[in-house]
């Protein structure tokens, strides 16, 4: 297994599960940032959201997000995939519904025409696990990894 297949699988233990990340959006010159939660699977981040939302908006107009969580941070290009119920998205909706099971259908209808799937297609990342970093280039497919401890101490 190389780098790069061992970043994948330790970012799906990491993040192939409902997991919350700052998203952070641009509308012209100015960053947005919100709490989303996401699941990760094939190299990007899917988030069930609302085709009216801020974030919706501003990504139509500009796809590129970041995402950050403790020391975790990422860069990709963000697309609106469309409704839940559309037939390319079954796959995807399965493991959304399962993953989120506690809350999907408690705050999503998909009964409304705006209910949404935005799609995170990652260009590179940080992150780590067991004393490991990953920096990760997933264009090229490309992945380090080195000696990492998070030792941040927060501040109340």
């Amino acid at each position: 297994m190389d780098t790069y297949e061992k970043a994948l699988q330790v970012m799906n233990e990491l993040f192939a599960r409902d997991y919350q990340f700052a998203m952070a959006t641009v509308k012209g010159n100015t960053p947005s940032v919100r709490f989303v939660d996401t699941f990760f699977e094939d190299d990007s981040f899917y988030v069930v959201t609302y085709l009216k939302s801020q974030k919706v908006q501003e990504l139509i107009e500009n796809s590129q997000v970041s995402l950050c969580n403790k020391l975790y941070r990422f860069s990709g290009n963000a697309y609106n995939i469309g409704h839940p119920l559309l037939e390319e998205n079954k796959p995807i909706r399965e493991k959304l519904i399962k993953v989120f099971e506690p809350w999907y259908f408690a705050h999503n209808n998909e009964n409304d025409e705006n209910m949404c799937y935005v799609k995170i297609e990652l260009k590179e990342g940080f992150f780590y696990k067991d004393g490991i970093g990953y920096k990760v280039n997933f264009q090229l497919k490309e992945a380090e990894q080195f000696p990492f401890e998070f030792d941040i101490v927060p501040v109340s």
